[in-house]
């Protein structure tokens, strides 16, 4: 892409990205810059800077413009904003456990359940991390995580989502649970809880072990095994998680640009 496509080396910066620090931060300016943009419902300055700024920049921003004009930033930026841009914006103001309690909340909202966000967060999150969403969220929503997918789910992949939600990682040897996994298989129907119980319970790469000898055992792919053996929610829960432990970038890079 030309580079005069750019109006300033500012917009090019966003390109690459906001986990990094914007290399010349000024908050002060930038509180400026937002203050007059909030004034004349300048979007797009609004966008520029606040998709340009780490989030702990704009943490920092959000503090100085309270301490600057005496009102919440969010709520400043909702009187003006509107649709997707509002919920973009919104979202990048959030703390990263605000934002995971804020869309877990968001999959279980009205009719129906969001089980691919569920299960992106839950599958990709450690124990430790997830053990800090749930306290996020209890603090936010007044209610507990667990007895909220709990209400929102049945069955094996209930079973499934809680064990995410509370996973800690033990030892295991790989034998064993290669074994305690084909033996799940070897009846008329396949039980669900050694591999709920194995899947959530071991690092990555003991579990990556773990697929690649089932595979070479039964001369299948796990996909395809999770595929014929299992139904419903939890053959998707499953089929996730088993993407995040043999490739967690694809499959997220496939979250971000779903495959046609």
């Amino acid at each position: 892409m030309e580079p005069d496509f750019f109006p300033s080396s500012d917009m090019w910066w966003g390109t690459l990205g906001t986990v990094r620090p914007f290399s010349n931060y000024q908050p002060d300016k930038d509180v400026k810059e937002i203050q007059e943009a909030l004034g004349k419902k300048d979007v797009m300055t609004l966008v520029r800077i606040l998709t340009n700024r780490s989030n702990a920049q704009r943490q920092d921003i959000a503090k100085r413009f309270q301490e600057q004009t005496k009102q919440d930033l969010s709520a400043a930026l909702k009187k003006v904003l509107s649709g997707d841009i509002e919920d973009l914006l919104l979202q990048l103001m959030m703390l990263p456990d605000q934002l995971e309690a804020h869309r877990l909340k968001g999959a279980m909202a009205g009719l129906g359940t969001d089980e691919e966000t569920l299960l992106e967060i839950l599958c990709t999150r450690s124990g430790k991390k997830l053990k800090e969403v749930s306290a996020v969220y209890r603090q936010v929503y007044k209610k507990e995580l667990e007895k909220e997918l709990k209400a929102e789910t049945s069955g094996d992949f209930a079973k499934f989502v809680v064990a995410l939600l509370n996973k800690e990682v033990s030892a295991g040897v790989v034998q064993r649970d290669v074994q305690a996994l084909t033996a799940s298989l070897s009846g008329k129907k396949a039980e669900a809880g050694p591999w709920i119980n194995i899947l959530t319970s071991r690092d990555s790469d003991h579990l990556d072990k773990v697929l690649m000898e089932l595979e070479l055992e039964t001369g299948q792919m796990v996909d395809q095994m999770v595929e014929k053996r299992f139904s419903g929610d939890f053959r998707l829960g499953l089929r996730v998680l088993v993407q995040c432990i043999q490739n967690p970038e694809v499959y997220l890079a496939q979250r971000l640009v779903p495959m046609k």
